[in-house]
């Protein structure tokens, strides 16, 4: 395939690392920089902390170009083995499961209803609704609703282990060899799911396979949102299953029972799936990652429903760093294996922690003791000074890694808009993030935080404001630095930090516009 703009694939992964490259590159230089001018403690102090942000920013970046460069060679990797597989004359018996948690019966409905038009042996295949409901009504529509489908209604009174939970209280009891799950709102597209799937467990070691992963089109907040997870799915993941690290996301997946029942069933967390993955890959299994869509989810249109979904899915990781330290010596694979999980589990710690923690850093930078040549209007232009400045060298890298989710959007996905939609709503989820790594840490609720739903039928505006008031105080006090910045000649200064601050307020329009 070629990009009418940037070439052929090949060439595509090729500038895709060229710019993680350059931006480890930038950002260590920067660093070295610092410590070239600093001339007293303070500015050693600051210099040093750009450098361990840098260093693990660099870290990320050079991980994320050789994910990016090896996610090229998993074409004809899955070819290769797709074509040694022989054709399945006696089909095995599989449960497909839909868990459920006071969601709109509606939605459950169509999904039942498409579920049901999987093209396999009537006899082999057995459908369960696994309802962890709380509310009498949903639970009386989601019964009604499982029953005319031919679904087995489970129910739980006690949501322990959540998700986990409701899927290991169904394995335990189960006669068939594998299960497929599929999420309350994944509308099944390709019917031949199981029977495509299936003949891939003919290696007696294969624990499970995940698809592509993917949400029906809708507006530009929802189809950006997708971006994130057409990133994960159409590059890192590949690139992870060459390592036999492939991540099973929760759902669109088929499982192994006696695999499932053999490492003693889902952990019980709230990303259960990441934690199922690795402990799958501790007890020597393979896994497996199938570049194709079956099945697309309901698009997320509200920004609350967006916060609800990455507040967990940190919380998650940060729960599973811990594990991971704790087990990785029983792990068998090699250390790009451990890296793939050091970097799936600090993922979004990385581009939202570290991303605060930049911007502080730069607040120092920018009022830094440092005698260094400050710029105004006129000397912006003139081409004596290019390259004094400290503050427009950190302009410089501002704009750097501003420009490259652009243009890797533009590359994959042909949109520059969705591209400057996903910076900034990494900007815009920093805090929820960073929160949700502190509640994690601290052995939390991992439910505080993650319904913020505008119910009350009050303003939009102090709803947002009410909900984003972290967020909104911190543009504030960078606005107001900002300001002291430009009036003392720092220039390229103000200009840093004011692009900052206007960053962060994306946490309240986002709100505002998308409830």
């Amino acid at each position: 395939m070629k990009n009418k703009f940037f070439g052929d694939k090949f060439t595509l992964r090729i500038i895709t690392v060229a710019i993680f490259i350059l931006l480890a590159v930038a950002g260590l230089a920067f660093s070295l920089y610092l410590f070239l001018i600093a001339k007293n403690m303070y500015m050693y102090i600051v210099a040093t902390a750009f450098a361990i942000l840098s260093i693990i920013s660099g870290f990320f970046n050079i991980s994320a170009s050789i994910l990016y460069y090896r996610s090229y060679f998993y074409a004809n990797y899955i070819e290769n083995i797709r074509k040694k597989l022989k054709p399945v004359t006696n089909y095995p018996n599989v449960a497909v499961a839909v868990p459920v948690y006071n969601e709109d019966p509606k939605t459950v409905e169509d999904t039942l209803v498409n579920l049901k038009k999987l093209d396999y042996p009537k006899s082999k295949v057995h459908y369960y609704l696994l309802d962890d409901s709380t509310k009498e009504d949903t639970r009386s529509e989601l019964k009604r609703i499982a029953k005319e489908n031919h679904f087995r209604y489970v129910h739980r009174e006690n949501r322990k282990g959540f998700k986990a939970g409701a899927l290991n209280n169904l394995v335990k009891d189960l006669k068939d060899e594998f299960i497929a799950i599929f999420d309350y709102d994944e509308r099944l597209t390709n019917p031949n799911f199981l029977k495509d799937m299936v003949p891939y467990f003919q290696d007696p070691n294969l624990s499970y396979i995940q698809t592509e992963k993917t949400h029906r089109k809708s507006n530009l907040f929802a189809d950006s949102i997708n971006i994130f997870d057409g990133f994960f799915f159409k590059f890192i993941e590949p690139a992870r299953a060459l390592n036999n690290t492939a991540i099973f996301a929760g759902s669109c997946g088929m499982i192994r029972i006696a695999a499932l029942k053999d490492i003693g069933g889902f952990p019980e967390y709230v990303i259960e799936d990441t934690f199922f993955s690795f402990k799958s890959d501790l007890y020597n299994y393979k896994s497996l990652y199938v570049p194709k869509v079956y099945a697309l989810g309901k698009p997320i249109k509200k920004f609350t429903e967006l916060v609800k979904q990455q507040w967990r899915y940190n919380y998650g990781d940060t729960q599973f760093l811990r594990y991971f330290f704790k087990n990785r010596k029983d792990m068998r694979g090699s250390p790009i294996s451990s890296m793939d999980y050091v970097t799936h589990g600090f993922g979004l710690n990385y581009i939202s922690v570290i991303l605060i923690m930049f911007t502080i850093v730069s607040i120092f930078i920018v009022f830094s003791a440092v005698p260094f040549v400050n710029l105004n209007v006129n000397q912006i232009f003139n081409v004596r000074y290019v390259g004094l400045d400290l503050e427009m060298f950190g302009s410089i890298a501002l704009v750097l890694s501003f420009l490259a989710p652009v243009i890797m959007t533009k590359i994959y996905f042909n949109s520059i808009k969705k591209g400057f939609m996903v910076f900034a709503l990494n900007f815009a989820l920093a805090f929820a993030r960073t929160k949700a790594a502190i509640a994690a840490i601290t052995h939390m609720n991992p439910g505080v935080h993650w319904n913020r739903d505008n119910d009350s039928g009050g303003s939009k505006l102090l709803f947002s404001v009410a909900n984003t008031r972290v967020e909104l105080a911190f543009a504030t006090i960078i606005f107001v630095l900002s300001f002291f910045a430009a009036r003392t000649n720092h220039i390229s200064g103000g200009l840093w930090l004011m692009v900052y601050g206007f960053m962060y307020l994306f946490t309240t329009l986002f709100m505002y516009k998308y409830g």
